[in-house]
């Protein structure tokens, strides 16, 4: 919810409270991410979704042009199943999910590995062996990378 928070959402900043407020987006049929499964247990999620649904993100401008971007703003893990290659998959189904939900353009927001905050916007890495490219910078930390989806 850092990202969809509206400024009243944003006063009530607790576990139920952000429940709802997700829940009352999905209730309304917006979308919000998808979920990674292990043997049928879900073990991921990562937050996917048109980039209007979500605040100022820093990317590109593209009023007027056409393009359908879709936002990438976030990864979950579950600890234990860290380190074998979900991020990957759960990346890659993420940008099946937007094309074909009518995105052109996935946009995303990562760091650097050493970065001190941000790290659940994924690393520059898993995104450019994506094939995801630098088109510039979102404050001091996040990179912003697009992917363009083949039409």
């Amino acid at each position: 919810m850092v990202w969809r928070s509206t400024a009243a959402e944003a006063k009530k900043p607790d576990g139920a409270s952000r429940r709802a407020a997700m829940k009352s987006r999905i209730d309304a049929g917006v979308p919000v991410g998808i979920l990674g499964y292990r043997d049928g247990v879900p073990v991921a999620w990562c937050s996917i979704a048109p980039r209007e649904t979500y605040r100022a993100l820093g990317g590109l401008d593209d009023t007027g042009t056409g393009e359908q971007v879709w936002a990438l703003v976030c990864f979950f893990i579950k600890r234990e199943h860290r380190g074998q290659g979900l991020a990957k998959g759960l990346l890659l189904a993420a940008i099946d999910h937007a094309a074909r939900n009518g995105a052109t353009i996935v946009e995303a927001y990562p760091v650097d590995p050493d970065s001190p905050s941000y790290r659940f916007m994924g690393f520059v890495e898993t995104f450019t062996k994506a094939g995801f490219l630098k088109v510039g910078r979102a404050g001091q930390r996040r990179y912003v990378m697009r992917f363009s989806i083949p039409r």
